[in-house]
């Protein structure tokens, strides 16, 4: 391609994005010193390429995926986006608690693009600071559990028989005193032998805490979502009933996405996934914007947007990045 073809592209995408019309060679030769007939050569070779589309009759032309990715690729210059105000940042990504902050991200990223935000979150530490025990009936415990970085994850234990509150706290005490710090999984080797001293059944409830502490409560897959109603404002995705049901079915199973914002995660600065482009994005007409982030330098998870593959590249990628950044300072210093 030459930089006349190049040129023509980025208008005819740009002026795409912003209409959502077909654009023909009348419209361009408007914009540029040269004649319908010589756009409508160019335009010929664009279309022999791969990269514009005739949707129907209309003379306009219309972006493909390929087009899409050259011009994300080689021809984007992204606008510099506002970063909101420092106290705003503190109220909206808590440092305090990570688990909300998360949350906030893809509140944010959805509010900022009105799109649906998606957050891969960090997988929960099975490190803990300390637990408690606490009576909820004759035969149910509820087992809190503290991480280091200030998670609190909760689990319900079935237990054989009614536990008292002193006897609750003394496992409590001895658990914290003799394991805190350290993973279920060393508890599990080491908890044989350093609860041979103590009442059977107490020794059994400590077991129970061991497992229930190492397997998923259920209630976090991995992903946090908001924002997927946005998607039903947005005439490209809306007017097709089937693209639509396929979009949220790929909310609703989650794993093509998981496996997406996996690969995303091992990937550095933000990733551009175009439906029909990438395999990793099953749906046609779609986009996947990813970033990852991370505590204190190391990666920990993946947030992004799933928007139109007919997106305003340059605002949404810069605040892809943003929020990805800010993420990453809110929960690194959360942990200093």
């Amino acid at each position: 391609m030459d930089d006349r073809a190049k040129a023509l592209l980025k208008a005819l995408i740009e002026r795409y994005i912003a209409d959502g019309q077909p654009v023909g060679s009348r419209t361009l030769s408007k914009m540029f010193e040269l004649s319908p007939a010589t756009i409508r050569n160019v335009m010929a070779d664009l279309e022999e390429l791969g990269l514009i589309h005739s949707p129907h009759t209309s003379a306009g032309r219309v972006p493909t995926p390929r087009g899409y990715r050259l011009f994300v690729d080689r021809l984007l210059a992204t606008q510099r986006f506002e970063v909101l105000q420092p106290s705003q940042i503190r109220e909206m990504l808590p440092a305090s608690e990570p688990t909300r902050a998360v949350n906030a991200a893809a509140n944010l990223l959805s509010n900022l693009t009105r799109f649906a935000g998606v957050v891969l979150a960090p997988k929960r530490s099975q490190v803990f600071r300390q637990i408690e025990f606490i009576r909820l009936s004759d035969k149910r415990v509820l087992l809190i559990i503290v991480t280091p970085d200030g998670d609190v994850q909760n689990r319900i234990l079935f237990v054989q028989r009614d536990y008292l509150d002193q006897e609750l706290t003394e496992a409590s005490n001895f658990f914290n005193a003799h394991f805190a710090g350290r993973s279920f999984d060393e508890v599990r080797e080491a908890i044989t032998n350093e609860l041979s001293s103590l009442k059977e059944d107490i020794s059994r409830l400590m077991q129970q805490a061991v497992e229930a502490g190492t397997a998923s409560d259920g209630s976090d897959d991995g992903v946090v979502i908001s924002g997927e109603s946005k998607l039903l404002d947005i005439s490209d995705i809306a007017s097709d009933m089937d693209r639509l049901r396929r979009m949220f079915a790929l909310f609703e199973k989650k794993t093509d996405l998981l496996q997406l914002l996996d690969v995303s995660s091992r990937a550095h600065g933000v990733q551009i996934y175009i439906g029909g482009d990438s395999q990793l994005v099953p749906l046609e007409d779609v986009s996947v914007i990813t970033a990852p982030y991370g505590i204190d330098g190391k990666i920990v998870g993946t947030l992004g947007v799933i928007g139109p593959t007919r997106m305003a590249y340059d605002r949404v990628i810069p605040i892809v990045d943003i929020t990805a950044r800010l993420l990453s300072n809110a929960l690194s210093h959360n942990t200093s």
